[in-house]
């Protein structure tokens, strides 16, 4: 069985969809010929703990780990955080308080002087590890998942010093991700992260992307194949395909990850606040539930709608428990983030709302690549970020729906985006250049 060495900087028992991307894939991937070995750090910043990943990395995968230093602890004395706060890559503050001059400045450091991110220090420990372990372990093939970018750069300099082959995965864009522009670079910090990125999209010999946007997107930069192995649902989380609803007695709609200032669908809440003056018995049975974290600017716009006791905030829980909560709720929103690349954004969570039998709603742009699967798999319905009558129309239907006991969706194909298929996409591309 052929060895491949994957370069992930997340990994249980960090939490997230950073950590269930690759986790799926060392899942299966011996059913495909390969044999994975995963390098990660020993000691990272982790936004969420999640023991429930473990389950599926399989019986005696070797995992080498080696201790990171990050600029953390530094970054909260600057700013009087405690040691214990999980830092919030998207910039979302829960309480508006820890925004401020040192906030900013604190951001301007980060953006700044560590390129392309703050795991940088990561990157030279790295590659002398890994250099040697290659070596005396015939290694023929390397994976780096990113962001953080610090993991593509091991794999660039593994490149160059090694000539092996190398597959760059990318979760997320580089210089067009969401909060890019928040990071107040200078001149010559931007020219640093496009040419970084540009020698990463050069060298790499494959490399995969989430969705058709990232496709278009890089294509821009270098021109070159790109393979969309988009993330996807495990089966193996859900008891069967048509999971059976709980008696809730709340027409719940819930959101599961952090809320953003930037995901804030205030035409979704001017839409429940309208129904809610209009309709009695929606008023007692609607339910806003947000599963992880809130801005404060998100909290603001809730109460703002008078919408703060229909609010049920739950902080983060373990995936095995979020798969519960899809499958109870009267509908999942897929809250978008109002940003300038807002059409290429393809969350993780937006497979498993698939499988999960609920109606989803998304606030997102409607020729956007997570309008389109949405519209393909015919699980949900999508707004755009100024639809607030039609918003409203619709959640009366869904209502209606649940009051007589028949809201459900006819779901199209959606196995195509189960992790062992997509495991053997991710496979195709390692046998290409293997």
């Amino acid at each position: 069985m052929k060895k491949v060495l994957i370069i992930t900087y997340y990994w249980p028992p960090s939490g997230g969809g950073g950590v269930q991307r690759w986790v799926k894939f060392v899942k299966h991937l011996r059913s495909f010929g390969w044999e994975p070995v995963v390098f990660t750090p020993e000691n990272p910043e982790r936004p969420s703990y999640d023991e429930s990943l473990a389950k599926d990395i399989p019986e005696n995968i070797e995992v080498i780990k080696n201790k990171i230093w990050e600029p953390y602890s530094f970054y909260k004395k600057f700013t009087g955080r405690k040691q214990s706060d999980k830092i919030q890559t998207a910039f979302l503050n829960e309480n508006k308080t820890s925004s401020g001059k040192l906030e900013k400045l604190s951001t301007w450091i980060r953006g700044n002087l560590f390129i392309p991110d703050a795991r940088r220090f990561w990157i030279k420990p790295s590659e002398k590890i890994l250099s040697d372990y290659i070596k005396k372990n015939n290694i023929k093939l390397i994976v780096t998942t990113g962001p953080p970018h610090s993991a593509h750069m091991i794999g660039l300099n593994l490149k160059k010093r090694m000539n092996i082959k190398w597959v760059a995965d990318f979760r997320d864009p580089w210089t067009n991700i969401d909060y890019y522009h928040d990071l107040m670079l200078t001149r010559c910090a931007d020219k640093k992260h496009h040419k970084l990125e540009k020698e990463v999209l050069t060298n790499a010999d494959k490399i995969t992307v989430i969705s058709p946007g990232m496709q278009r997107e890089f294509n821009q930069i270098v021109k070159r194949d790109y393979h969309v192995i988009p993330n996807g649902f495990d089966i193996d989380d859900y008891v069967d395909n048509h999971p059976k609803k709980s008696n809730n007695s709340k027409f719940s709609l819930a959101h599961i990850g952090s809320l953003t200032k930037t995901r804030n669908p205030v035409n979704l809440w001017k839409a429940i606040s309208e129904l809610i003056n209009e309709n009695t018995q929606f008023a007692e049975d609607v339910e806003i539930h947000n599963i992880g974290k809130l801005d404060a600017t998100v909290n603001e716009s809730i109460t703002s709608f008078g919408l703060n006791t229909n609010l049920l905030q739950t902080g983060y829980l373990q995936h095995n428990e979020v798969v519960g909560e899809q499958q109870n709720a009267s509908v999942l929103l897929l809250l978008i983030n109002d940003t300038p690349n807002s059409k290429l954004i393809l969350t993780g969570k937006l497979f498993e709302y698939m499988i999960s039998g609920t109606p989803i709603i998304c606030i997102g742009p409607k020729d956007g690549d997570a309008a389109r699967v949405i519209a393909e798999t015919k699980t949900g319905k999508t707004f755009d970020f100024n639809e607030t009558k039609a918003i409203k129309s619709h959640l009366t239907e869904l209502y209606n729906n649940f009051e007589q006991g028949t809201l459900s969706i006819s779901r199209g194909n959606v196995m195509k985006y189960e992790r062992k298929n997509l495991t053997a996409r991710m496979a195709e591309v390692f046998n290409s250049i293997s």
